[in-house]
């Protein structure tokens, strides 16, 4: 069954905008204005697009649309438990919010951490705004996987549960309104974008992970 061009957590969102648009139009056109362009903005935002992850076992592809921020060698004490490749990706208002399974396996970890709301670009977002982390077992490796909250994100969205069996590219979480989506990758991987390349959540290849 086709899922609906826009995600349903939206919907809520969507149908009180396109109330008010109406009710303003009927009093004056000029006052539906605003609330019309809050109410496309919204329609844009909560898009859901279907994807097709591309690749094969060993390879990641980006969780998130946006923009990388940077690319680092980091411990990672949480998950993988020792060195990894961290990649930082900045959503804007304007893209895609859902995010993606970069990789297939089996949800090992799951965790909720409250925090501050600083803007998502700031490189320190990642260790002091509130988060998620969703770590997913390959069967050959571990990949952990962070949504974090940005300054106008107040809602975090992580659906699976631990011991879920997810496929590369399937629908994981949603953030909303703007944020930051970051990944670790277990050492010897190979991290195939970096600082200023646009990404696609399910699309794009960002990385492959060790044989």
């Amino acid at each position: 069954m086709r899922r609906p061009i826009i995600a349903r957590e939206g919907w809520g969102f969507i149908a009180f905008l396109a109330l008010v648009t109406a009710v303003a139009g009927v009093v004056h056109w000029a006052l539906a204005i605003l609330p019309g362009l809050l109410l496309a903005l919204s329609l844009w935002f909560f898009r859901d697009p279907e994807r097709v992850a591309p690749g094969e076992n060993r390879d990641v592809v980006s969780p998130a649309d946006g923009r990388v921020m940077f690319v680092r060698e980091v411990e990672e004490p949480r998950f993988l438990k020792g060195k990894a490749l961290q990649v930082s990706i900045f959503l804007s208002v304007f893209d895609v919010h859902i995010n993606r399974l970069p990789v297939g396996g089996t949800v090992a970890y799951k965790d909720y951490v409250k925090g501050q709301f600083l803007a998502a670009w700031d490189e320190t977002v990642g260790e002091v705004n509130e988060r998620s982390y969703l770590g997913i077992d390959t069967g050959r490796a571990r990949v952990l996987v962070s949504q974090v909250a940005g300054l106008l994100a107040r809602r975090i969205l992580l659906w699976p549960g631990v011991g879920d069996k997810l496929a590369r590219g399937d629908r994981f979480g949603l953030i909303r309104f703007g944020s930051c989506t970051q990944i670790w990758l277990p050492e010897g991987s190979t991290v195939l974008v970096k600082p200023g390349d646009r990404v696609k959540g399910a699309r794009t290849l960002i990385g492959r992970l060790p044989e």
